[in-house]
C-alpha cells in the first residue's frame, strides 16, 4: 500500500488520517514491515493496521490510501 505520491507506506509512520485523525502505522503487510511485537497482523495478507486517535485499531485496504497522509516517518 502507498500514499497518494507513491510512497510505501511503513511500520512505525506518523499519519494524518481524512485531514484531521492521526495514527502510528503498526504493520504494512504489503511491505511485510512491522513494529516490534506487531508481526501477529501478517495473517491480514494485505493492507496496513494503524493505531488510530478516533477509533484504536483499523486495518486500512488499498481502496483508502488517498484519506491516509505521511506526516514523518520514522529515524527521519
Amino acid at each position: 500500500m502507498t500514499y497518494a505520491d507513491g510512497k510505501s507506506i511503513l511500520a512505525g509512520d506518523k499519519v494524518m488520517i481524512a485531514g484531521r485523525y492521526h495514527g502510528v502505522v503498526l504493520a504494512s503487510m504489503d511491505e511485510a514491515s512491522y513494529l516490534p511485537g506487531e508481526e501477529g497482523w501478517a495473517y491480514l495478507g494485505t493492507g496496513v493496521m494503524i493505531d488510530t486517535d478516533f477509533g484504536g485499531l483499523v486495518h486500512y485496504q488499498d481502496d483508502a490510501q488517498e484519506d491516509i497522509r505521511l506526516e514523518s516517518r520514522a529515524g527521519e
